[in-house]
């Protein structure tokens, strides 16, 4: 007699309507600060934005960021700072201006959700969060896209001459993209 396994996953949605997740960093939203405190944990910032009802969001929480190999991944290597883009919380851009969520997302020329902003390792002076991120992803990909930006930015591939494009072709043609154990 064969068996069905299933799955029960409860996502917490909290009162702003975003998916949460336990191992995002609650900080005071002044990014040269979370920046350093990445930097001291041995970790990248990564800020997420995201918004309620976003059906890509959702995508993200519940079928990619429950895969244990990607979720530990992540932990493991960046500090996920979300942001609400309709948000009121104060924010504290590296430019040193205080604005609110909602105002920071307009100013990035943020458009779509989620859109993942991934920090330098060092707070740059006299720039905003978008203008001073490294990479960026916004929208929603599949779990090796997604996957391999996290792992082309921690390797710092943006420094290097292979674009993220042609960082991903080639790893999807060696059959190890997406996968963390592979690594170049």
């Amino acid at each position: 007699m064969l068996g069905t396994l299933t799955f029960a996953q409860a996502f917490e949605i909290g009162d702003d309507g975003l998916h949460k997740e336990s191992w995002f960093s609650l900080t005071f939203n002044d990014i040269a600060e979370d920046i350093e405190a990445a930097r001291k944990a041995g970790k990248r910032l990564v800020i997420v934005v995201e918004q309620r009802g976003c059906i890509y969001c959702k995508e993200v929480h519940e079928n990619i960021l429950t895969v244990p190999e990607i979720r530990d991944y992540i932990k493991d290597n960046f500090m996920v700072v979300q942001y609400n883009m309709h948000g009121d919380a104060e924010v504290t851009d590296l430019d040193g201006e205080s604005l609110t969520e909602k105002t920071a997302v307009r100013k990035w020329r943020l458009l779509f959700t989620p859109t993942f902003l991934f920090m330098p390792e060092e707070a740059p002076e006299g720039v905003d969060a978008a203008s001073a991120a490294v990479a960026m992803m916004p929208g929603a990909f599949k779990q090796k896209t997604f996957t391999e930006m996290f792992i082309w930015v921690r390797n710092k591939g943006y420094e290097k001459e292979e674009s993220f494009q042609n960082y991903y072709n080639r790893r999807f043609n060696e059959g190890t993209a997406g996968d963390t154990t592979k690594i170049d």
